[in-house]
């Protein structure tokens, strides 16, 4: 609930950024200068710039298996995988002083700073730099001043994997899985989906077009072994280009 309060205040805010956005630099994903990364300590870091670890943006709507696939990348690939919504709600259960002025905003519906996703995403990709061969940031970016705010604070996207599915499959799968659920989401009806659903394709096709050279549409109407093999091929293509194979 933390995080759906979240992302309908990214969600109001949207509209409201699109004039700004139209008029900010798109990022290619290839060119950022080379900046060093503010921590969450206030000092700097010049950690995933430098590291030559893939970044993947994993988007989807609601319902076209995403999940499934990050979890059969993480486990043949070893990457790292994160999403905003979890840091965020790790953040708030860490009982922090942070995490209480986070609870405070969301509870609110007021939106939570990208400034300060970023830094809980840089923190947590710099704890893992180590132990993992890549990244995948799993929902991100919401909204298209995102991504070129991800490329300046953190480091640019090698490749964005966008599974594609129909609305009239989105409804079907979350209809199937409210019904089998013992809890049942408020969000989880069929209007409010389509509402969801609506905003989601809005916002993705405004971020997708500022990728072009990174982008890999998967379809994703297939069983999960079909759209993995496809998932598969585009990040053997990534670890090749990278040395990583």
């Amino acid at each position: 609930m933390l995080f759906m309060c979240h992302q309908m205040a990214l969600e109001h805010e949207s509209k409201a950024k699109d004039k700004a956005a139209g008029s900010s630099p798109v990022s290619s994903g290839s060119s950022s200068p080379a900046v060093q990364v503010p921590n969450a300590t206030g000092g700097t870091s010049g950690h995933m710039r430098d590291a030559n670890v893939p970044i993947i943006w994993v988007l989807g709507g609601p319902g076209c298996g995403k999940g499934t696939q990050c979890d059969k990348i993480v486990k043949k690939y070893n990457f790292s995988h994160f999403s905003t919504g979890d840091l965020l709600r790790d953040e708030v259960a860490s009982g922090s002083e942070k995490g209480k002025e986070l609870q405070d905003m969301m509870r609110q519906g007021v939106l939570v700073p990208n400034e300060t996703v970023l830094k809980l995403l840089e923190a947590a990709m710099v704890k893992a730099l180590n132990g993992t061969v890549g990244y995948l940031i799993d929902g991100y970016p919401r909204e298209p001043a995102q991504g070129p705010e991800f490329e300046k604070f953190i480091a640019p996207v090698d490749i964005v994997l966008y599974f594609e599915c129909s609305n009239e499959t989105l409804v079907a799968r979350i209809m199937k899985r409210a019904s089998e659920s013992a809890t049942v989401r408020a969000d989880d009806n069929e209007e409010t989906l389509k509402t969801r659903i609506a905003t989601f394709r809005e916002n993705t096709e405004k971020i997708l077009v500022q990728y072009p050279n990174q982008l890999r549409r998967i379809n994703a109407e297939r069983a999960p072994e079909d759209i993995f093999a496809d998932v598969e091929k585009a990040i053997d293509e990534l670890l090749a280009k990278k040395g990583k194979k």
